[in-house]
């Protein structure tokens, strides 16, 4: 069964983990000095914040799927969409090791559709990676790929 997932960017981590445990009535499951996330059975979902973002507020959306063919069918259903679709494979990302696929709406939320393949102990690629990575053009991993127009505006990997 898919997991709806969201992410928020914040300005103050522990107050929205106060905020956050207070709404959803449960403490995060997952605790960093610069993340967390609640993966919630009601309403089931994979609730994250973090403070990794200029921008506030939602930075992406997505589905967590649970099993290979779950993810290989959402990304069936992206393909019908018709967008760009950005493929990783075993990514770290917010903690985590992850098989993903990023697509962005026709309003320009990012999509994030993923299976979880076990934990890492740093929030996303190693600095150097990143860095080679960005300097290549490709996505680092570690949430929403950046569209061609955010990279122009400001350099990646900074």
């Amino acid at each position: 069964m898919k997991r709806f997932h969201v992410h928020v960017a914040v300005k103050e981590l522990q107050e929205s983990v106060r905020f956050y445990s207070a709404m959803f009535g449960s403490s995060p499951t997952v605790i960093k000095p610069d993340y967390a996330k609640w993966m919630l059975e009601d309403p089931k979902i994979n609730f994250a914040i973090s403070q990794r973002s200029t921008a506030l507020g939602v930075n992406h959306l997505g589905l967590q799927a649970e099993t290979e063919d779950e993810l290989e069918a959402i990304h069936a259903n992206l393909q019908e969409a018709g967008a760009a679709i950005v493929a990783e494979k075993g990514v770290h990302c917010c903690y985590a090791k992850s098989d993903k696929y990023w697509i962005t709406d026709p309003q320009g939320v990012a999509w994030e559709s993923f299976r979880s393949l076990g934990g890492v102990p740093f929030y996303g690629e190693e600095a150097h990676t990143r860095a080679a990575a960005c300097a290549s053009g490709a996505s680092s991993g570690c949430c929403a790929p950046q569209s061609e127009q955010q990279r122009a505006a400001k350099a990646c990997c900074t």
